[in-house]
């Protein structure tokens, strides 16, 4: 299946047919996580439990934000 990136409202999106969305036991309103590879992109469903780690990964970056910024050097 090919799509399009297109202009949605301030954002830019991809519009996926019902057809897919199904077939992957996705519906309109459900949190998605994106993981990007490269150059790809791969969309799950989002679960609480990713959520909360993801909070965790949020405090802890904030609080070692200098660390970090010179580990990546």
């Amino acid at each position: 299946m090919n799509t399009v990136v297109r202009k949605i409202g301030n954002s830019d999106g991809v519009i996926l047919p019902k057809e897919i969305l199904e077939q992957v036991g996705f519906a309109t309103g459900d949190r998605l996580s994106a993981i990007v590879s490269g150059d790809e992109i791969k969309l799950v469903k989002a679960t609480s439990d990713f959520e909360v780690e993801l909070a965790h990964a949020r405090v802890f970056m904030d609080k070692y934000r200098d660390a970090l910024a010179k580990l990546a050097k």
